[in-house]
C-alpha cells in the first residue's frame, strides 16, 4: 500500500519540476526576444541621427497594368508572411478581432493628376463622411520645396468595391512631404456603413510603446503591421520601428487599446522598416463636424 501511495506522489514531483522548468525557459526566451527588439530599435535610431536628410513619403505611384502579375503575387505573398509572422510575434497585444474592426475602417485612396499619371495611399474614417490622411496624397507636393508643376485633379476613396469622389475640406502648411503640416481631412457626400475611430490627441509615443500601423500597402489592400515607438524628431514628428511600404501614407497609427493616435506620412529613403508618424493635433479637426476630444 505504502509503494502506491507513494508512485502518484512522485510522479507529480516529476511533472511539477518540468513544468517550472519550461516556464523558466520561456521567460527567458520571453525577455531575449524584448531585449533583441529594443536592441533593433536603438539601432534604427542611430541611422536616422546620421540620415535625417534621406526621406521620403509613403504614397505610391501607380505602375503600367502590363507589369507582370507574377511579381505583384510574389510581392502580395511576402506582404502576408510578413504580416502574419508580426502578429504571431506581437499575439496578445492587441486581440485579432479589434484589428479585425478597427481595419474596416480605413480605406484605399487614390489621386489622379493632370498629368494622366496616379497615386494611391490611405484614409481614416472619422465619421459623417470625413477621412483624415495625408497632404501629400491629394495636394502635389515634392521633397525638395520646389514649386511642383502637377495638378490633382480628381481625389477617389475605394468603398465596397465603389469609388467615391471626395474633395479636400482641410489641410495642413506643409510645402513639402514628411512634414508636420503634411495631412489633410477630406469628405464624401454619399453615406458609407464605416465604425468611426476612436480619436486620442494624448497619446505619449514613449520610447518602445507597441503601435499597430494599418495601411493600404503596395495598393494591395488594408493591412496591419506591428512596430515600436522610436523617439520624437526636432520637427514634431515621430520615429517607428515598423514598416513604411508605399501606400500605408494617410493609413493609421492605434495604440494597444485600438485607439487612433496618429497617421504614417514617411520612411526612410531605401529602407521600409523605418517609418515617419506624424502624431495628432486638435488643430487637425477643426473642420470636422463631430465631437472628439481635446
Amino acid at each position: 500500500m505504502s509503494i502506491r501511495r507513494t508512485a502518484p506522489a512522485a510522479i507529480a514531483t516529476v511533472f511539477a519540476l518540468l513544468f517550472f522548468g519550461l516556464g523558466n525557459y520561456l521567460g527567458a526566451r520571453q525577455t531575449a526576444d524584448s531585449d533583441s527588439q529594443l536592441a533593433a530599435l536603438r539601432a534604427e535610431i542611430a541611422l536616422l541621427k546620421r540620415r535625417t536628410n534621406d526621406i521620403a513619403g509613403t504614397s505610391g505611384r501607380a505602375v503600367p497594368t502590363t507589369v507582370a502579375m507574377s511579381a505583384d503575387d510574389a510581392t502580395r505573398a511576402a506582404i502576408v508572411a510578413d504580416v502574419k509572422r508580426q502578429l504571431q510575434d506581437e499575439m496578445g497585444l492587441l486581440p485579432v478581432n479589434l484589428i479585425r474592426d478597427r481595419s474596416r475602417s480605413f480605406v484605399e485612396l487614390y489621386s489622379y493628376d493632370d498629368r494622366g499619371s496616379s497615386s494611391y495611399g490611405t484614409a481614416g474614417y472619422l465619421g459623417d463622411g470625413y477621412f483624415i490622411t495625408v497632404k501629400h496624397g491629394v495636394i502635389a507636393l515634392n521633397q525638395e520645396g520646389q514649386s511642383d508643376p502637377r495638378k490633382i485633379t480628381s481625389i477617389k476613396l475605394m468603398y465596397k468595391g465603389q469609388l467615391l469622389a471626395a474633395r479636400v475640406v482641410d489641410a495642413g502648411d506643409a510645402k513639402v512631404e514628411v512634414d508636420p503640416g503634411d495631412w489633410a481631412i477630406v469628405k464624401i457626400k454619399e453615406k458609407v456603413d464605416l465604425e468611426p475611430l476612436n480619436v486620442n490627441l494624448a497619446y505619449g509615443f514613449d520610447f518602445a510603446d507597441p503601435i499597430f500601423r494599418l495601411g493600404n500597402d503596395y495598393s494591395k489592400g488594408i493591412i496591419v503591421s506591428t512596430g515600436y515607438v522610436g523617439q520624437r524628431t526636432s520637427n514634431k514628428l515621430v520615429t517607428c520601428l515598423t514598416d513604411g511600404h508605399p501606400g500605408v501614407s494617410g493609413g493609421g497609427v492605434l495604440s494597444r487599446d485600438g485607439e487612433l493616435v496618429g497617421i504614417p506620412i514617411g520612411r526612410m529613403q531605401g529602407d521600409y522598416r523605418f517609418s515617419f508618424i506624424l502624431p495628432l493635433r486638435p488643430e487637425m479637426f477643426r473642420k470636422v463636424s463631430r465631437n472628439l476630444p481635446s
